[in-house]
């Protein structure tokens, strides 16, 4: 018997889960912010802005009213960019229905507070809801249509609504494995966009793959001591949402961070490649909340320090890349 289910965002990523969904025959609501992606999907099963190409099930709902999406369903999947999440989820708060879990699928953190998306969700959603779960692991969202295998973790308190959650997502191709470290899942998720951007300046550089290997490895690394730091089990960072997703992204032609950073690394301003993008690079705005809660934490992030550097201070990419393989030799296993 299907459910009714409701995905909040029309992004690429959102787009991909809710006709993930949709194609294994449930009853799927998909909001979007603007009224041209929910009109497209309804007229053409296609999402132009954000997922050209991709044919969408017709039984995919497409709609602009969250009271709408969200009316009678058995659980919420929640993928707004960062920076507009707090919003958003003010204005679904009155509309959830009691009792539904939300699975954040969004990497990112919320820039004002701080705050990871699950944080967010618990604190502004009323007390009625369900528990909340994240999701994340290396997932392009065009190769999740394509139904090309993928895996990744949900992960949130245990028991059985986590297990129905996690068969409600499998498929054929789309592998769900359970955690209950959500601060980890979800810190992977967004941090692993910072270190992407710093992986395509060093392509952008042309400083070669033993670089970028390092770069990746140094980054997991910083990962790591924030997360440990954060709470989170540092066995996690070595799972989907860490390495599976850091590798990914920091490789992947299709990487929206690491795109960013080829061309910054090419000598491009980011202002200029933001001002022609039309989808989000959560890497751009997670650079300065990874550097304000390192020092919140006390924990230091070379790498997410320089790449604020080059990206918010106007330093050279080459000298930010010097000064990394300058610092004061240390032991590998060390805080820094």
């Amino acid at each position: 018997m299907s459910r009714a289910l409701a995905v909040i965002g029309a992004g690429a990523w959102g787009t991909a889960l809710a006709s993930l969904l949709a194609g294994k025959g449930e009853r799927v609501r998909l909001w979007a912010f603007e009224p041209e992606v929910a009109a497209g999907i309804a007229a053409a099963h296609e999402n132009k802005l954000y997922l050209p190409g991709v044919a969408l099930p017709a039984a995919l709902e497409p709609t602009t009213s969250l009271e709408e999406a969200v009316f009678g369903v058995e659980a919420v999947i929640f993928v707004v960019p960062s920076h507009a999440a707090a919003k958003v989820a003010a204005a679904l708060a009155p509309h959830l229905p009691a009792g539904a879990p939300v699975i954040t699928a969004t990497k990112g953190i919320e820039p004002a507070k701080l705050r990871l998306m699950s944080a967010l969700l618990e604190e502004t959603l009323p007390p009625s809801r369900g528990p909340v779960f994240a999701l994340s692991g290396p997932s392009f969202a065009v190769e999740v249509c394509k139904h090309l295998p993928t895996a990744v973790v949900l992960a949130g308190p245990s028991g059985p609504q986590a297990s129905a959650l996690q068969s409600l997502l499998m498929s054929p191709t789309f592998r769900v494995y359970l955690s209950e470290d959500r601060c980890g899942v979800e810190l992977g998720g967004a941090l692993k966009n910072v270190v992407a951007v710093a992986a395509g300046i060093v392509d952008g550089l042309g400083l070669g793959h033993n670089t970028r290997a390092a770069l990746i490895t140094r980054g997991l690394a910083e990962m790591v001591r924030l997360g440990v730091a954060m709470g989170a089990d540092p066995r996690t960072f070595a799972g989907l949402s860490g390495m599976g997703d850091l590798v990914l992204t920091c490789t992947g032609a299709l990487s929206r961070n690491r795109s960013v950073g080829v061309q910054i690394g090419q000598g491009r301003k980011l202002a200029d490649i933001l001002a022609g993008a039309r989808t989000v690079a959560e890497g751009v705005g997670t650079a300065k909340v990874a550097l304000a809660l390192a020092e919140r934490h006390q924990v230091e992030m070379p790498i997410v320090r320089e790449v604020c550097a080059v990206l918010f201070d106007g330093k050279d990419p080459k000298r930010a890349a010097m000064d990394l393989m300058e610092r004061a030799a240390r032991p590998e296993l060390d805080r820094a």
